[in-house]
């Protein structure tokens, strides 16, 4: 006689137990966030959405899929991804009073305000 597997279900979640996150305040917070997990997760170190001071509305493969998103629909290049990278791994902004950081400080702030949207339309960004 075979027995039937049950299908073990994950309890519900109540909004008792369910752990409070807190929005970015903009998406340029979520991206270098973001990019801090990626780069801790290529160095092999374990990564968990509710561990540290603020536990987040997603985890860091959600950002990046808004990013695929808008390079899918051609509202961003390759160039702007390339750019976000960079920065987002050395945890900084280009500053446009460098002559040598103007064009990466204008391609940031075209993919910012790109990526603004679909981030808040989740409930990322708030």
């Amino acid at each position: 006689m075979a027995v039937a597997a049950r299908q073990i279900l994950p309890a519900a979640r109540t909004p008792a137990t369910a752990v409070r996150s807190e929005p970015f305040r903009s998406a340029e917070e979520a991206w270098m966030w973001t990019m801090g997990a990626l780069v801790a997760r290529r160095e092999g170190h374990r990564y968990a959405v509710s561990r540290g001071n603020l536990p987040r509305p997603c985890e860091p493969d959600d950002v990046v899929r808004c990013l695929d998103m808008l390079y899918r629909r051609r509202r961003i290049d390759l160039v702007h991804a390339r750019i976000l990278r960079i920065w987002g791994e050395r945890q900084a902004v280009p500053n446009p009073a460098y002559a040598s950081e103007r064009c990466d400080w204008r391609l940031w702030r075209e993919a910012m305000e790109r990526l603004e949207w679909p981030l808040r339309v989740k409930g990322i960004v708030a």
